[in-house]
């Protein structure tokens, strides 16, 4: 059995890092300072090496690029979003801001963009250090911002961490002993971070990455196999791993089961993490929690585009919860993700760039066509409270909607 050591601090030496390590990149205990690359030039050989490697797929998918969305199962109603242009055709899968007018944007073959207008515009940026070849082998997943201090986490594992606001980077060498693959990473603060692994382990520094604190006793397989009994579907002789690792503002985490047949809650404070059954047949695609708050309710999305919606104060002990099923007509296609921007307006979007929107709290939704004409699919959606409550969409094909809330 694989057990976190909660009591003590998990060194991650640079000695450990070479596995993670790029060609010709090296590592030092320190970390390894990236200078960022505002200059033009960062744009045109990223995107000169990136067609060369894609000229062959290019082709073959000029005939898909132009079959249009099929329309939707309900008349269109609203056009609440528009789109932004980005520097990159690449899929867009994180945006974050540290100010209501910086931000970044990150995605995959090494796409990564700055705003200093709220959004509105965004430049090409490029790590100097890394030469084109190398840079668009990363898929950056993940980008994290708090009072100037930044995180980035990519594919494969890479992280990266900046203390003025995207000036510099230095990269965080991480011990190939880490129970699974990073998954997420938050900013906290000055020098602070939490981070995730597809095993289950939550982390926090409080030195900027120089050493990680476990914060669960043991890895979720170690902790299914335990309770083989817990009477939890598909949870016995678990031996895979989780996706889908959401947090709420309070540090609650949700997990979903790579085969989508159950998920996990887990609470600072707690040992380990909770499983509990599905309640259905059909396979769970995502899961997150209403207004960001675990104890207000779960959301929960299946196979053919079902939507379900917990009640509110869920019993987070219990290995069962009671869902109620939104309407919501999809024609089918699968719902990627959900966010409420307020209580009561709520918003799904997913497969063909569909989007759909409720004012009832997630009783009932209607579609929006925002996106109706774009080939491709979303699979992000996100409002940021802190900043005038301001929303984006994030897809395929450098697909970047802003909210307008224009009807």
């Amino acid at each position: 059995m694989m057990v976190f050591k909660s009591a003590a601090l998990l060194l991650l030496s640079a000695s450990a890092t070479m596995a993670f390590a790029p060609a010709g990149l090296k590592t030092s205990t320190a970390g390894v300072a990236l200078s960022m690359s505002s200059d033009d030039s960062c744009d045109d050989r990223r995107n000169f090496v990136s067609k060369s490697v894609t000229a062959g797929a290019a082709a073959s998918l000029a005939s898909v690029a132009n079959i249009a969305s099929p329309a939707p199962a309900e008349a269109a109603a609203y056009k609440m979003w528009s789109k932004v242009p980005v520097p990159f055709e690449d899929t867009v899968y994180d945006i974050d801001f540290d100010s209501p007018e910086h931000g970044y944007l990150v995605g995959a073959r090494g796409a990564f963009a700055e705003t200093n207008d709220g959004g509105k515009t965004w430049e090409p940026r490029s790590f100097s250090n890394l030469d084109a070849e190398e840079e668009i082998t990363y898929r950056f997943q993940v980008v994290s911002f708090k009072d100037g201090e930044g995180w980035v986490l990519g594919k494969p594992t890479l992280l990266l961490h900046t203390k003025d606001g995207g000036k510099s980077w230095e990269r965080i060498p991480l011990s190939p002993k880490l129970p699974g693959e990073p998954t997420s990473v938050l900013a906290l603060g000055p020098g602070k971070a939490e981070m995730t692994t597809s095993s289950g382990a939550v982390y926090v520094t409080e030195n900027a990455g120089r050493n990680w604190k476990a914060q669960v006793k043991e890895t979720i397989d170690a902790t299914l196999n335990r309770m083989s009994s817990s009477g939890v579907s598909g949870a016995s002789y678990f031996s895979g791993s989780i996706i889908g690792q959401v947090r709420d503002d309070d540090g609650a985490y949700l997990a979903v089961s790579s085969r989508g047949n159950f998920f996990l809650t887990w609470e600072p404070g707690q040992d380990f993490w909770i499983p509990h059954n599905r309640g259905t047949s059909r396979r769970i695609q995502s899961m997150g929690f209403i207004q960001g708050d675990i104890h207000k309710g779960l959301w929960m999305t299946l196979n053919g585009g079902k939507l379900l919606i917990s009640p509110n104060e869920v019993d987070l002990s219990s290995d069962k919860f009671d869902f109620n099923e939104a309407e919501i007509k999809t024609g089918g296609y699968g719902i990627t993700d959900v966010a409420y921007r307020n209580d009561k307006e709520v918003w799904a979007v997913g497969g063909s760039n569909t989007m759909y929107v409720s004012f009832d709290s997630g009783k009932k939704f209607t579609f929006d066509k925002s996106a109706n004409d774009i080939p491709g699919n979303l699979y992000n959606v996100k409002f940021f409270k802190e900043y005038g409550n301001m929303g984006w969409a994030l897809g395929s094909s450098g697909l970047l909607l802003r909210y307008t809330g224009q009807k």
